[in-house]
């Protein structure tokens, strides 16, 4: 079902011009629902994989967005993953390599965990291409950004889906790039969750900056919209426009906390 919910998606785009070449291609309407779209010009190379689709930028050598739905049966996914990295080989242009990487300091940090792709051995793999990785502080990635990760597969089995968009936020770009494919560290990360519950939707966005540090969660959680003031990308599109106001416009603690 997965892989024939991102065909219908690739489809949906595939009519307005090819992937591999766009500048801010962003999913058709009726898409589904997690795929967000971009407001500016950054370059937006979309693809779709068994488990997670990602918009890459090969300016930033960085995903704009990595988006996916994750169910109840997938978070209790038991496969296992290798630990290696790959490159995307859908790309069409310049992406991180291991070298970039190396002696850096910075985790090589998944927007898409590994976690939620438990479920097939192929979605594992793909998980682990460079398009849905970042330069990622140590002690966030293996801290409160991992907390979340997990809070999130909480959030699917109890409300049998989520919806999921992430990604980086280059900002200032105050920690420069690595490597010779100059990658550039994000200044922070952000999540934003959509959930439905008896027919009710709910969301929240949370905001991290990309350093050291394990506050409670809620105070990384802001609105949607705040989210999508500090991005550029306007999340949950597809849903009706007063549902759409509503849910990113207030945090129902009692769903998430």
């Amino acid at each position: 079902m997965k892989s024939l919910h991102y065909i219908i998606a690739a489809l949906l785009v595939l009519f307005q011009v090819s992937c591999a070449s766009v500048k801010s291609l962003e999913a058709a309407p009726d898409g589904p629902v997690e795929i967000p779209r971009i407001m500016d010009g950054r370059l937006s190379q979309v693809i779709f994989h068994k488990g997670y689709a990602v918009s890459f930028n090969t300016d930033t050598k960085l995903p704009n967005w990595v988006a996916y739905e994750l169910t109840n049966v997938e978070a209790q996914g038991t496969g296992k993953r290798d630990g290696r990295f790959y490159p995307d080989p859908d790309v069409e242009g310049v992406q991180a390599t291991y070298d970039d990487y190396r002696s850096t300091g910075w985790d090589k940090g998944h927007i898409a965990p590994a976690g939620d792709m438990k479920w097939d051995p192929q979605a594992m793999y793909e998980s682990c291409y460079f398009t849905n990785i970042c330069p990622q502080n140590h002690n966030l990635n293996g801290g409160v950004w991992r907390s979340l990760e997990e809070k999130c597969r909480d959030y699917a089995c109890r409300y049998e889906n989520v919806y999921i968009a992430a990604g980086p936020i280059v900002g200032e770009a105050r920690n420069g790039t690595i490597g010779y494919n100059e990658v550039v560290v994000p200044d922070g990360f952000y999540k934003v969750l959509l959930v439905c519950i008896d027919g009710q939707y709910e969301g929240i966005g949370f905001y991290f900056e990309n350093v050291a540090g394990h506050k409670p969660l809620p105070s990384y959680a802001m609105t949607i919209d705040e989210i999508e003031a500090m991005t550029g990308i306007d999340f949950f599109f597809a849903l009706p426009d007063k549902i759409e106001d509503e849910v990113e416009g207030r945090i129902n603690e009692e769903i998430w906390f």
